[in-house]
């Protein structure tokens, strides 16, 4: 077997699956054996990232650890994250892992960079918001990131929730006007960097794609470049 790719999951379970399925539709495959081997943990019993960070309650690391070495042993060689809040550990995880790690924040921000955008809004959790998961990373190629307001924010923590709990037309209208008014404020692209909004905001994404970054089909990409780079193609019969 090729190189294996590992998924830690379960930050939400929905976001895991668009993971995969980006990871299928990204690898330039004709029949099945051309795909990307890949095994997924997705056990959603991680607490809560967010509130960890803004309101000190349990930490997510040890179960993170936990199901990270699951990978491991299984024989997963690069492990990927689909959850941006996530990787506010991702160093503390990165140091216990014996797999290579790609982060989806460094590759989302490359791809701003080679993009030469300088002005972006970003739409994420208010704990990435917060903890400047983003902003500090543009800002050392002078991007600039632009940000909602409380109240904007608030709704988009109430949309990553209502979709979490099934109600996606809540979702997509409580985020939909906070994405317009960043659009408004002139930036040039807006981070979808939360990997439940790409989910809320699929159509948008679709017809306008200028207008966004989507984190985790970005972290996608540099997996099936990193599958790619470590596993050359075997001429197997379908």
């Amino acid at each position: 077997m090729n190189s294996l790719v590992g998924i830690l999951g379960g930050m939400g379970p929905g976001a895991t699956v668009d993971a995969m399925q980006k990871l299928i539709k990204n690898t330039p495959a004709y029949r099945d054996q051309d795909h990307i081997p890949m095994i997924a943990v997705s056990i959603p019993d991680i607490p809560d990232r967010t509130k960890c960070i803004l309101q000190h309650s349990a930490s997510p690391l040890d179960k993170m650890l936990q199901y990270m070495k699951i990978l491991e042993n299984a024989g997963a060689e690069c492990i990927i994250i689909p959850c941006n809040t996530a990787h506010y550990w991702f160093n503390d995880l990165k140091k216990q892992c014996r797999a290579e790690m790609i982060s989806i924040i460094d590759v989302t921000c490359q791809a701003i960079k080679h993009a030469n955008t300088t002005r972006v809004g970003l739409l994420a959790t208010t704990a990435t918001v917060k903890a400047r998961i983003y902003q500090d990373n543009l800002i050392t190629d002078n991007i600039e990131c632009y940000t909602p307001d409380d109240a904007d924010q608030h709704q988009v923590m109430e949309s990553i929730y209502a979709y979490k709990s099934g109600d996606i037309d809540r979702a997509y209208n409580l985020l939909s006007p906070v994405k317009d008014r960043l659009l408004q404020a002139g930036v040039e692209k807006i981070i979808l960097g939360c990997t439940e909004l790409p989910l809320i905001l699929e159509q948008e994404v679709k017809t306008s794609p200028q207008n966004y970054v989507d984190a985790t089909e970005e972290l996608i990409k540099k997996t099936v470049e990193w599958y790619f780079t470590h596993s050359p193609r075997n001429d197997i019969a379908a």
